[in-house]
């Protein structure tokens, strides 16, 4: 019996393994002139594509390193799938995240286009930012907002991405109201997964989290801020359109430049031949990605009792084999984060928030 189509199918491009910065943070493995080529590129497409039904979506993404450093590999493969969608009416929704730092024209030719979804990587206050996202020169603070005030002076919209680490956590809050004076709208806070975060960290983020929701809640509906927007959409019912996000090879998957077939990006690393999260398949193995990946559920034994379940993302299987090895089993950090998510999205919905607020 043959496998059924998708109606959303997501595909992450490694454009480049290449990057002009050296984030100490960085878990996209060792850098080097690596560029995905046409042929790669296109396949992967045409693959995505005949895993879609007629008239559904293509989720397409491009990683990296630095993504615009092949800025005009991106509109190549743009152009490719649009064009390639079209004839059977798949609607084309690309997204790309880039370090804020490539100013060519090009670059800004990309960034500016209204078809993507585009993310900048920013850590909020510019002290914070340098600490870790540094160029050969040092902190990269001053070229990212230079590119933001660009962006927000033509009303171009984007979201900011915040990475939040142990170190960093307290300053949290302070970087988001930085970044709503600057004008963003529009942040998704994310956990350093590949750091040690010790049990006063871990108490430490709850308190945080609660201060994070009082900023979400004071300027709603102007502020989006991830954490709590999803968590609000769980406990409110408010329906959310299909995304493949998290697939995990069912619907969505990453391919490297090199061409080798993960589950997800994030796992990618240096790409070695030996990495035990790609797949067992070359990218011109067959035609369409229906039967590339095996789905593990989260582990009933850990979270089948937990009364929050259902309102819970450890079922994000990549941030589990992060922090346990086990796609399964989340741990304490991913539980401690989303019960404080959960609790303080759900006090500010019982007590703050208006029915005009909820309906925006």
């Amino acid at each position: 019996m043959p496998l059924l189509r998708k109606n959303v199918f997501g595909l992450v491009l490694g454009i480049t393994r290449e990057c002009n910065l050296r984030c100490e943070y960085c878990y996209a493995g060792s850098q080097g002139k690596v560029v995905m080529s046409e042929s790669i590129g296109q396949k992967a497409i045409d693959r995505a594509l005949a895993s879609i039904t007629d008239g559904g979506v293509l989720e397409l993404g491009f990683f990296g390193g630095e993504p615009l450093l092949e800025a005009e590999l991106i509109d190549k493969f743009l152009l490719y799938a649009q064009e390639k969608a079209a004839l059977r009416s798949i609607i084309e929704k690309p997204d790309l995240t880039t370090n804020g730092t490539i100013d060519s024209d090009q670059a800004w030719s990309v960034m500016t286009n209204p078809s993507i979804e585009l993310a900048i990587s920013c850590d909020g206050l510019p002290e914070i930012h340098d600490r870790y996202r540094r160029n050969g020169h040092g902190g990269s603070s001053k070229q990212v907002l230079a590119t933001m005030r660009r962006l927000l002076a033509v009303g171009r919209r984007f979201k900011v991405v915040m990475v939040v680490r142990p170190d960093t956590l307290e300053a949290l809050p302070a970087g988001i109201e930085f970044l709503k004076d600057l004008g963003v709208s529009e942040i998704i806070p994310s956990l350093d997964l590949w750091a040690v975060w010790n049990d006063d960290d871990i108490s430490l983020l709850e308190s945080v989290v609660y201060r994070c929701a009082e900023l979400w809640r004071d300027n709603l509906p102007k502020l989006s801020i991830a954490w709590f927007d999803e968590k609000a959409g769980l406990l409110t019912g408010i329906a959310r359109p299909e995304c493949a996000r998290c697939g995990f090879g069912d619907g969505e998957l990453a391919v490297a430049p090199s061409g080798r077939i993960y589950p997800c990006e994030r796992l990618i690393g240096d790409d070695a031949p030996d990495n035990p999260m790609a797949f067992d398949v070359a990218i011109g193995d067959g035609n369409d990605f229906l039967n590339i990946g095996q789905v593990p559920a989260r582990s009933q034994e850990l979270c089948g009792q937990c009364q929050m379940q259902e309102e819970c993302n450890t079922t994000c299987r990549c941030s589990n084999y992060v922090r346990t090895g086990d796609v399964t089993r989340p741990d304490r950090l991913l539980c401690v984060w989303n019960q404080a998510c959960l609790n303080a999205t759900a006090e500010i919905l019982k007590n703050s928030m208006t029915s005009d607020q909820l309906n925006n």
